[in-house]
């Protein structure tokens, strides 16, 4: 797969040198929507929105729910240098699994989970030991896409995983502005604020998605220990 010309370079020269970098250095790995791996591409061009629109970079992506040991959810919100959605509030960490052999590991999704721990590592500082991969609960994937602005967009099929554990955080001020622990009401209140416009409170399309079609029947069974019984890995919900 191709890496953009030196004209897209030339226009975006205003870019973060860490977020341009990542852009240009990470590939992402593209996927049917049944979830074949078919090819991969950089970060870049897979969030072209005239890309999108041409629908040849749907990739695979990743959704992190962490919860600590009072059932609170880890709410980060994005850098301002981010390129898609910045100082959105969104979950705990989402990004992607990148086209390498780690992270391409289909058998128990370990490929997903490897780069879970990873960016949970790049962006909120919680090291490995606290994070075994193996504790991820993968809950179900959805496919969606949203533009960020009219240059930028989402075109993922994202896997939404779960855990409780208390860890240290040490947030990367390039990734996240801000982090912060949420019950129930408190994250309502938040999605009342970004609804209403209150505070310049914006929150991540995929969030959102998760929060009114799951979130909430999820956290039922984060507080009684059942998240096992939750899980659905064979459907593909389409959002």
């Amino acid at each position: 797969m191709g890496n953009p010309g030196p004209g897209a370079v030339d226009a975006d020269v205003g870019m973060d040198a860490v977020q341009r970098r990542l852009m240009f250095e990470d590939e992402c790995i593209l996927v049917d929507e049944q979830d074949n791996v078919i090819g991969h591409e950089s970060k870049y061009n897979c969030h072209l929105m005239e890309k999108i629109e041409a629908g040849n970079v749907l990739h695979r992506a990743f959704s992190v729910f962490l919860f600590n040991s009072k059932y609170e959810l880890l709410l980060q919100q994005r850098s301002a240098t981010k390129v898609t959605f910045p100082l959105v509030w969104t979950n705990t960490c989402c990004s992607h699994p990148l086209y390498r052999e780690s992270e391409l590991i289909e058998e128990n999704c370990a490929g997903v989970r490897n780069a879970a721990q990873r960016k949970l590592f790049d962006e909120l500082g919680i090291v490995a030991d606290e994070l075994p991969v193996d504790q991820f609960i993968l809950l179900g994937r959805m496919l969606y896409m949203a533009p960020s602005d009219g240059k930028w967009g989402e075109h993922e099929l994202d896997y939404l995983l779960f855990m409780v554990r208390d860890v240290k955080l040490n947030p990367n001020p390039e990734e996240v502005a801000d982090v912060k622990y949420v019950n129930r009401d408190q994250l309502k209140e938040l999605l009342r604020k970004a609804d209403a416009g209150e505070d310049g409170v914006k929150m991540s399309p995929w969030f959102r998605l998760v929060v009114d079609n799951f979130l909430m029947g999820w956290w039922d069974h984060v507080e009684q220990g059942t998240l096992q019984g939750a899980a659905d890995m064979k459907t593909i919900h389409k959002l």
